[in-house]
């Protein structure tokens, strides 16, 4: 549940190609300082997205209020990127309020924006859609598409869509029934973009202590919730991840599980899928990083390397607000053939730039 809630430029390059080949302390500190950046790209940013297209980072996070869009070539100087609002919503209707969790998509030559919103109550929430047929998103109009849902209609929130085999699916997080207490992950294939077409199927529920941290002693009517939400889709060879955040977002324990499937399966049969019982990223007390969750993945622009965006606290207790930050690191794989997040860099650590 949410509560809202720099690659040696050209020139630089050929001067010291034209310079003698020793170096000066200086020299070496300012190409260090050029080629790397430190965490977080804005000061605050939850359920941060990203996705590159024809050389460019387009990057999405939650507002609350409208989809706006952030569009530059160096993912790390976020800060001064173009960004235009795209879509803002109704003063009044069923998606009128708390829009989260925002994520871009280009699918069969159009944009799309998948959002979850609701009519002022929580209850309410919903996931519906928009699209953009023009090459930029930045560009051109946003059509409102509609409510994305399957047949049940219940509470759904942080849409993800992929595809796999030819196939779209799209993969949220959503109540069993009609009320709170507990998120479970769910999965379901998509005739379009806008259009769901099977039964929703459970791929995760919180069933591990680690993903069952959410108490609200302060809320007698319902102490606790228990949280499985913000599902990624992460493919590697033939292997499909998924990527969720467990646990709720207001306490520090909010972390990264996975489950995994082949992309030979099934995917609508939820034996498909095996869950690992332990988190796979999680808070670093040491680096002063909490609650790193609610994550997407995206490549380099030239396609070589692997990377993970994701938000966090900077101190412990800070719950599901405006402190939460978007912040980005590289990953590589182990030999299993399973994603190896390392541990959440600390906003001290210089980090080479993604390539380009």
């Amino acid at each position: 549940m949410k509560h809202f809630s720099r690659v040696i430029s050209g020139l630089v390059l050929l001067t010291a190609l034209a310079l003698p080949t020793f170096t000066t302390p200086a020299t070496a500190q300012n190409s260090s300082q050029t080629a790397t950046f430190h965490n977080p790209l804005l000061p605050t940013g939850p359920d941060p997205w990203v996705v590159t297209r024809n050389g460019f980072y387009y990057y999405m996070n939650t507002t609350g209020r409208n989809l706006t869009v952030w569009k530059t070539r160096d993912i790390t100087d976020l800060a001064h990127a173009e960004k235009k609002v795209v879509w803002t919503p109704p003063a009044t209707g069923p998606y009128s309020h708390d829009i989260w969790a925002p994520e871009l998509h280009f699918i069969d030559g159009k944009w799309y924006i998948y959002f979850a919103a609701d009519a002022g109550q929580n209850e309410s929430h919903r996931i519906y859609v928009v699209e953009n047929p023009s090459a930029d998103p930045l560009d051109g109009n946003w059509t409102f598409k509609g409510k994305v849902a399957d047949a049940t209609d219940k509470w759904a929130i942080d849409a993800s869509v992929f595809e796999n085999k030819g196939q779209k699916y799209l993969v949220w997080s959503g109540w069993e029934g009609d009320t709170d207490g507990e998120q479970r992950i769910y999965l379901a294939h998509l005739k379009n973009p806008w259009t769901v077409d099977s039964k929703r199927v459970q791929l995760s529920y919180p069933q591990y202590p680690w993903e069952r941290v959410g108490d609200l002693l302060q809320r007698p009517a319902m102490p606790h919730v228990s949280v499985n939400e913000g599902p990624e889709i992460l493919q590697h060879g033939q292997d499909i991840f998924l990527v969720y955040s467990g646990s709720a977002c207001w306490t520090d324990y909010y972390e990264l599980g996975v489950a995994q499937a082949k992309s030979s399966a099934n995917l609508l049969d939820p034996a498909s899928w095996s869950k690992f019982d332990h988190p796979f990223f999680k808070q670093d007390r040491d680096a002063g990083v909490f609650g790193p969750g609610h994550n997407g993945f995206f490549k380099s622009l030239d396609g070589k390397e692997d990377w993970i965006i994701y938000h966090a606290n900077p101190a412990t207790n800070e719950g599901c607000g405006g402190k939460r930050s978007p912040r980005i690191q590289p990953f590589t794989w182990n030999a299993d053939g399973t994603p190896n997040f390392g541990k959440p860099l600390s906003t001290d650590t210089a980090i080479r730039k993604p390539s380009r």
